[in-house]
């Protein structure tokens, strides 16, 4: 599958409606977006059951700021409706599939009970 262009528009569809949806936040200026682009579109070639979307901070400033984007290229993995990682920098190849893998493996149960989990530590009056 080839990656899917996300905005504003079509952000929610895209994520509400698949398991696992990787974004690429990105912007033609940027040299290390460039240089991340054939490793993340072949890693789209290679897993054909994933979304991989990309999202061009200069044309949907709204999702950046949503997602409190503040260097680019910056990748995070939506699986499950919940953002599992988000981290700047471009990866290497070899780096890249083993995210994907390691994404892959999360037991989401698990990522769940934490997150309620830490919802519970805040909530939580001091002593």
């Amino acid at each position: 599958m080839s990656t899917v262009e996300l905005t504003k528009d079509n952000f929610d569809e895209v994520v509400g409606s698949n398991d696992f949806v990787l974004i690429d936040f990105w912007a033609s200026w940027c040299g290390p977006c460039r240089m991340f682009a054939p490793v993340y579109e072949a890693a789209a070639e290679k897993n054909t059951d994933l979304v991989f979307g990309k999202i061009d901070t200069e044309a949907q400033p709204e999702l950046a700021a949503a997602f409190q984007i503040q260097s680019i290229p910056t990748l995070m993995i939506i699986r499950d409706k919940v953002a599992v990682f988000s981290q700047p920098g471009a990866l290497p190849a070899p780096a890249f599939e083993d995210l994907i893998k390691q994404a892959r493996d999360l037991d989401m149960d698990e990522v769940r009970k934490s997150i309620a989990e830490q919802g519970a530590d805040q909530d939580a009056p001091k002593a």
